[in-house]
Formats: C-alpha cells, structure tokens, sequence
C-alpha cells in the first residue's frame, strides 16, 4: 500500500504544471503604457501625416451651372441680323411704311425665331430725310459694323421690276422697282414689299438651314426649337461637316508641287499665290490667321497601295480610278506634315504628270481635282504636250499655267472651312460662317463643360487643379459674353469670346494632372500602400489582441 501510494505521489508531482511565476503590477503598466504609445503615435500623428499626404486636392467646380451649359439652359442664341435699307429717293415716312410692310412680310414667312431679319433705315437715308420728318426709332443706335447687308432702293424705268442685283464682292442688294410699286399709306401690302421679302428668304436660306442642322445635332442645344430639315438637307449638311476642317485661330496652308520626275522643278508661287490668295486671306482674316509655306518634291511616286494609271482609248487618257483617290497622297514618302504648330494643316498638292502619262483624268467623271475631308485637296495639271511649247513647259510654271490651279485651291479651301455655298456675295457667305463658327464654338465648349462635369463626379478620386477651377470660370464668362452678343447682333466679338471659351475648356478637360490620374484607380494605391503598412500594422495589432484577451482571463479570474 505504501509503494503504491509513493508511486500515485510521485505521478502527481510529476503531471501538475510548473505555473510561472505572478507578473507585477509595474511590468503590466510598463507593458500597457508602451502598446499605447505606439498606437497613439500611430493613431494621433501617423494618421494625420499620411491623410495629410495622400489627400487629393479637388478644387471647388460650379457643376450646376456646368451642366446647365451642357443642357442647353443657360442660353438660348438669336441670330438678329440688322438689314439696312437705303433710298435717297423716297420721302422718311414712305420709306418707314415700306420698312413696316416688308417686316411684316419677312415675319410671316419666316419658321425659325432664332433667326430673323430686322429692317433698318440706313444712316444716309435719314440724314436726307432729316428735314421731312423726325428720327425714326429704327435708326437709333445703328451701328454699320454689325450691318448684314445694305438694300438699295433704286428706282427704274427699263425691264422687268421689281428685281434684285447682288453685289459680289460686297455686302449690297441693289432692289430696282417703280414707283407704282411702293405700298400706299393705307395698304398693308405691296409687290416690292412682297419680293424684297422673298429676296431676303432665299438669300439666307442656307444659313438658316446650316444654324437648324447645328442646333438639331447639337447635345447643349436640345432645348433649342428649330425647323424640321429634309431628309436631303440634312445628310447634305452632314456631309459638309464631316468634310470640313476643325475650327481653329490659326491655319497653316502648305502648298506643294509634286512630279514623278526632275521636271518642273520651278513654280511662280509667289506671284499666284499674290494674285489668288492674298485677297481670299485678308478676306478671311476676322474668322482666323493664316500662315502659308510652299515646297517642291521630284521624283514623287505613287502609293503602293493604289493602282497604277490606267490608258483609256475612248477618253484618250490616263485615268484614275474614283477609289484610289483618297490613297492618291504617298505619306510614306511624300514630305507632308500632318500639322505645324498649335494650328492644323491644310495641305495643297498641285501634281504634274509625266508626259508619258499626259493627260491624267478621274475615271468616272473625267475631272482632274478632288478633296480630301479634313486634310486639303489635290490638283492634277496636265501641261500641254508637243515639242517646243512642252518643252519649255516642264522646266518652269509660270503664273498664267497657274491660274486655274489655284483657283481650284481657293475653292478648295473655303469648301473645307465649311463657307456657304450661297448666296454668290463672298462677304455675305463669310459672315455666315461668322455666325455658324460662334454658334458651334459656343455648344462645343458648353458640351465639354458637361463632359468635364461628368468626369469630375465619376472619378471621386481625381485630382482637380486650382488651374482647372479658374479655366471653367472664365469659359463661363465668356461664354455669357457670347451669347449676349449673339442676341445684339454682334457676331464678330461673340466668335471671339466663343472661341476664347473653347479653348479654355479644352485646356481644362485635357489638363495633365487630371489626364495622369485617369488611370489610377484606388486599386493601384492600395497595392503600394499595403507592403508598407503590412509590417507596421501587424505587431501593433497583435500586441493590442494579445492584451485584450490578458485583461479578459483576469477578469474571469477575479470573478
């Protein structure tokens, strides 16, 4: 019995575990009061260093009057255009009752009330009617800078009246009419009236029909009524615009001679560019800035990828097939630059063939010029072959060959700027492009403050410069001058503040510090944060867990 209890003693005391020894009250706070100076460190000064640091300034963005922009809310343009109407023959209160008559007549048939004509009695006019009556209302504050178009009333004994002449090279109709036709004191109608009405219809029927297709296809102009296009007229004017070149301040025109061989190596660009362009320039210099360069390549071969020129025995011709055009440009080895400083280019190919394949036609409609949307346009000429006249023909082009060559390039160009093809006064053509380039500025910069509205609100975490912030308040002030010289009529200085406006948006949304974050989604912040707060965070945390349960089996214990 006694060895079998020594033996129930000893397995005792060999299965009881060793307790160890008690912790003191001092190493337990020593131990607390460490954890928790890191974690204050880490909590109190850690944090706000690395929120301090990572945070992504958003300067503050108007949105709402952004998105109103984009709507369309915020605006809704008038084209007003101010006709002046002259007549030194005509007494101030007939002239008046022909400017009430012909307004009235102009307002019945006119569909588009974003658009409409406003009759005004020229300076001239009243200052010869000065004596006969008082100043009109009409005249008041006339300004002949914001003129459309002078009417001149001419009376006319010989042919058919009333009937219209139009200047072509000024902003004037004359109106030939007789005397029996003015509207008498009681009537509320007349012939001249009737026909200067239609005249001015159809004068501006193509600008009317340009301003609906902008405001129908338009995103920022949804709540803009406009007149129904025809089928026809719509995918005339789209056609249009996709051809035309992207409105800018500044074009940059290289005009460029190409032969397959060594001749000509010569042109006289200087003087047809002189004789042809210069006044086109000066012309077109309210709606942009023109730079011009000039250059002359020999031995240019075909692309590769078009056919080669094919001999036609019914035309007697080399010709071109119509699909090969547009690969007609070798921009593999033909020095063309795409663009030149902050402008585009538009390219001018005048392109000499060989003798042995002269003359050089278009297959299908026997022409030798065609467009290239949005880059510029070719010219093929063909010099005249048979001895002497050819020879002397292939070393130097002189200003007479050309002529027809640049005309074509003059053409060329107003087609790609988008000019009217009406009516046949250039100044009148222009100024409508005036207005359509102000009206399309100013919904292009409306729908890029929307698209740019949009971003900001998708992408939380981008970043928005101070920069970005004042460029979206000066586009919106500009774009308020805008529209409110649209409604006064003062479509030059509204292209400016339009365009002023674009540019400033554009340089907002395409800013580089908001470009680069783009593609940095928080994803990609996480996986560089996380291998460094990883070794940081793990010990703390489980130093804290580690207590927690301590101080949850002492209170069990004391319990």
């Amino acid at each position: 019995m006694s060895v079998d209890g020594g033996q129930a003693d000893g397995n005792d005391a060999v299965t009881t575990p060793k307790q160890p020894p008690s912790e003191s009250t001092t190493a337990t706070w020593t131990r607390l009061l460490t954890i928790t100076s890191f974690w204050a460190i880490a909590v109190l000064l850690g944090l706000p260093i690395w929120w301090r640091t990572t945070t992504i300034h958003r300067a503050s963005l108007p949105l709402q009057a952004m998105n109103a922009w984009a709507d369309g809310q915020a605006c809704r343009p008038e084209f007003p255009l101010k006709i002046a109407v002259e007549s030194a023959y005509i007494s101030a209160a007939d002239a008046q009752h022909l400017l009430r008559t012909t307004q009235h007549a102009i307002d019945d048939h006119n569909e588009f009330s974003a658009h409409h004509l406003r009759l005004l009695l020229s300076e001239s006019t009243r200052q010869n009617n000065d004596s006969q009556a008082m100043h009109p209302p009409d005249v008041a504050g006339l300004d002949d800078t914001n003129i459309a178009l002078t009417i001149r009333l001419v009376p006319s004994s010989n042919g058919n009246t009333p009937r219209a002449s139009l200047h072509p090279y000024d902003s004037v109709l004359d109106v030939f009419y007789t005397t029996n036709q003015l509207p008498s004191p009681s009537s509320t109608s007349s012939p001249l009236a009737t026909f200067i009405a239609l005249e001015l219809q159809n004068l501006y029927g193509e600008e009317k029909a340009i301003l609906a297709y902008l405001l129908s296809s338009s995103s920022s102009a949804a709540g803009i009524e406009s007149p129904a296009l025809s089928r026809e007229v719509a995918e005339s004017l789209a056609k249009r615009t996709t051809r035309s070149v992207k409105s800018a301040a500044t074009y940059h025109l290289t005009f460029s001679l190409f032969t397959p061989n060594f001749q000509p190596s010569d042109w006289a660009i200087e003087a047809a560019l002189e004789d042809h362009m210069t006044a086109l320039l000066q012309a077109l210099a309210p709606i942009s800035n023109f730079t011009v360069d000039t250059q002359v390549q020999l031995y240019a071969t075909f692309a590769p990828s078009i056919h080669e020129p094919e001999y036609d025995e019914h035309s007697k011709s080399w010709v071109l097939r119509r699909e090969d055009l547009s690969g007609f440009i070798n921009a593999a080895e033909w020095p063309l630059s795409p663009s030149i400083g902050e402008g585009p280019t538009v390219n001018f190919v005048l392109y000499v063939p060989s003798e042995s394949r002269t003359p050089l036609l278009i297959k299908e409609n026997g022409g030798d010029s065609w467009l290239l949307p949005q880059w510029g346009g070719v010219r093929i000429l063909n010099l005249p072959t048979g001895n002497d006249k050819a020879h002397a023909a292939s070393k130097r082009l002189t200003k007479e060959m050309l002529e027809g060559p640049f005309f074509t390039f003059s053409n060329q160009l107003l087609s790609l700027l988008g000019v009217p093809e009406t009516p046949s006064s250039l100044p009148l053509r222009l100024s409508t492009l005036v207005r359509v380039r102000a009206a399309s500025l100013l919904f292009s910069a409306s729908s890029t403050l929307g698209s740019l509205a949009r971003l900001t609100r998708a992408l939380p975490s981008i970043s928005i410069p101070d920069t970005v912030a004042e460029s979206v308040d000066l586009t919106i002030a500009h774009l308020h001058r805008a529209c409110d010289d649209l409604r006064e009529g003062k479509f030059q200085t509204a292209l400016e503040n339009s365009r002023i406006a674009d540019r400033e948006v554009e340089k907002a949304f395409f800013e580089p510090a908001m470009v680069g974050q783009v593609y940095f989604p928080d994803e990609h912040k996480v996986a560089v944060y996380l291998p460094l707060l990883g070794p940081v965070a793990v010990p703390l945390i489980m130093a804290a867990v580690k207590e927690v349960r301590k101080a949850i089996a002492r209170g069990k214990k004391s319990r």
